[in-house]
């Protein structure tokens, strides 16, 4: 199997990014995380095409109320080693891996915080980890059992056609704010070349389309799961998401979950809100923790 790893280099002096890598082994590849400070563990699960960098905002001040972030980049993302083939991925293989990387921590008491593709990984990473994680988070995700948008088949066919995918442009559109142009170098860092993102341009074309797909009988198992959930939940979706447009998008968990509570609606924010709003999401958050 053919493995990019991207070079320490591209990710030297990124802009509010003075985090130390870590990295763990795990199923051949060399997988990192950012592991910040001391308390309650707080497990924040990127998306596509972004990675731990994301959650830059939000680290400071959940470190600063008492609580370790682990920030893990999946398979194909970030620091960690990106197979070039684009056979390699799956939704069972990404769960499988952040799941080893995470075993290797021994994490209890966890809070997950998932938002996009780290929706359906990270919440069935909680759910069948569910004696060491306490609460979760959701943020702008859902969980994809065979019925998808038109919009979201355009934007499948869109990075079917471009797997050299335009990393900057993808994030520039997807957020409320214009981003500086050193952000979008620090999102395009992990992926020097086409091969480098053969991950990335995955992940919309395994989004399961139909009832029998890849992914849509283990997704309608999260789901059942937390239909189960009697632990908190936060919800909080932007109001500004043309993915999953506020409020129905979220209200979907409201309604699943039975630890969930009245969703939290974050103003002035786009698809990815820990961008546009990531030190108001951290306030929420560590009130709602501290409650």
């Amino acid at each position: 199997m053919e493995i990019h790893r991207t070079p320490d280099d591209r990710f030297a002096d990124l802009p509010d990014f003075p985090f130390e890598p870590h990295y763990a082994e795990v199923g051949g590849l060399r997988m990192h995380y950012l592991d910040e400070g001391e308390g309650t563990p707080i497990v924040c699960f990127h998306g596509e095409p972004t990675w731990a960098y994301l959650y830059r905002k939000m680290v400071g001040p959940l470190v600063a109320a008492g609580h370790r972030v682990i920030c893990p980049d999946f398979a194909g993302f970030g620091r960690s080693d990106k197979p070039t083939d684009f056979g390699w991925y799956s939704y069972d293989r990404h769960v499988e891996q952040v799941s080893g990387l995470l075993d290797t921590l021994d994490l209890r008491g966890a809070t997950a915080v998932v938002q996009d593709w780290g929706g359906p990984i990270g919440l069935r990473w909680a759910v069948e980890h569910d004696d060491r994680v306490d609460r979760l988070a959701i943020l702008n995700t859902g969980l994809f059992t065979g019925r998808v948008s038109k919009g979201f088949m355009a934007w499948r066919d869109f990075a079917e056609r471009n797997p050299d995918l335009p990393v900057g442009m993808v994030l520039q559109g997807a957020t409320a704010t214009e981003l500086p142009d050193a952000v979008v170098a620090a999102y395009e860092a992990p992926f020097p070349d086409a091969a480098s993102k053969a991950g990335a341009a995955t992940f919309p074309l395994i989004v399961p389309t139909e009832p029998d797909a890849p992914g849509a009988a283990e997704m309608a198992a999260v789901s059942d799961a937390l239909s189960r959930w009697e632990k908190p939940a936060l919800v909080a979706f932007s109001d500004g998401d043309p993915v999953f447009p506020s409020p129905k998008a979220g209200q979907v968990f409201c309604d699943l979950i039975p630890g969930a509570g009245e969703q939290v609606v974050i103003a002035g924010a786009s698809h990815f809100l820990q961008e546009d709003r990531g030190e108001e999401i951290a306030a929420v958050l560590v009130d709602w923790l501290a409650s």
